[in-house]
């Protein structure tokens, strides 16, 4: 026997990311072993939490009309099914952007007492915000960080705009500091276009990161931590036919994602002990995956993700076959001894 029976895969999110992180959550939940666990599965998006569908032990999944979804009650964090009120032992987090990856649904679940997949509150909201988690990682000195400038909504964008034409090399990147799959994220060659891609930015959060381009090599690598022990998958490198890895490279087919990574020995041992140094150093939980450049004067942090995109076509289901790991045992694991 395991130490949970009903685990609710939560998906869905407040952010422009949800349609990608339904896609997550329902593979998670076609995923978790069905002869172990009940599973249900919440659609959660702007303050509404509703039951999509459940499968309980050894039975067919039970899906739930849109118009007669139980709503979840969110005091106890708990639901009513057929005149049956179920409280759940354990939570998968597939949330992309807030709350899910914000640490705003970890901060409740840890007032309830409800043991959950991903990185604490407090960990999660540092590795939330681009410019916080990047200036901490900095500060441990294990890996390169690319030069930047930082800007809040409200500055004046024309002084920004020269602030970065005269301290950063271009190209540059501009990018909400919140957020994924590069909603907001502009590649800018002219300093004339910073203040325009800065403003679109803004669409996705109040403060833009502005990252000097690194050009190099681009590696993703995932860790997790089961029974007190830091695992790391194989490293993938990415390959985009467009000019970056863009959401039509990441998610319309135009890029090559090779794993495991036709990289040398040194390269990858590189990439997995700082991926596993990171994760260690920031008190990471669960599965959590961060992104790199490699240029020709060594390796440069680009992002942590700590809710992963998990479809069958993403990047950590492809470590996962890669490394030759059961995709449902995985998941038990990470449950069970995360």
């Amino acid at each position: 026997m395991g130490k949970y029976k009903t685990i609710a895969v939560i998906y869905g999110s407040d952010s422009s990311e949800w349609e990608v992180a339904c896609r997550s959550g329902e593979f998670t939940a076609s995923r978790i072993d069905g002869d172990r666990y009940d599973v249900y599965e919440i659609f959660a998006r702007f303050g509404r939490w509703q039951l999509v569908a459940c499968k309980n032990k050894d039975a067919m999944r039970i899906t739930f009309p849109e118009n007669a979804r139980p709503e979840i009650d969110k005091t106890d964090f708990s639901v009513m099914v057929l005149g049956e009120k179920v409280k759940f032992d354990y939570v998968y987090i597939m949330q992309h952007g807030a709350p899910g990856e914000s640490g705003q649904l970890q901060g409740y679940l840890e007032m309830l007492g409800i043991p959950f997949s991903s990185c604490s509150s407090a960990v999660s909201a540092i590795a939330f915000d681009k410019y916080a988690c990047k200036s901490y990682i900095r500060d441990l000195g294990i890996v390169k960080c690319a030069p930047d400038a930082f800007v809040h909504k409200g500055a004046d964008l024309t002084a920004f705009a020269s602030q970065v034409e005269h301290n950063l090399v271009f190209p540059v990147f501009v990018k909400p500091t919140i957020g994924g799959s590069s909603f907001g994220v502009t590649k800018v060659n002219d300093p004339s276009e910073v203040a325009t891609a800065v403003g679109y930015a803004f669409s996705e959060g109040p403060t833009v990161l502005v990252e000097q381009g690194i050009t190099g090599r681009e590696f993703t690598c995932a860790a997790y931590r089961t029974s007190g022990e830091i695992h790391t998958l194989p490293i993938i490198e990415i390959i985009s036919e467009n000019d970056y890895f863009d959401y039509d490279a990441k998610y319309n087919g135009h890029s090559r994602e090779v794993c495991p990574a036709e990289a040398s020995a040194e390269i990858t041992e590189l990439v997995q002990k700082t991926t596993a140094r990171i994760y260690d150093n920031l008190g990471c939980a669960g599965l959590v995956r961060m992104d790199y450049i490699y240029a020709s004067d060594g390796l440069y942090f680009l992002e942590v993700n700590t809710i992963p995109g998990m479809t069958s076509a993403s990047l950590v289901p492809k470590m996962v076959r890669t490394a030759g790991l059961d995709i449902t045992a995985f998941f038990t694991d990470i449950i069970e001894n995360g």
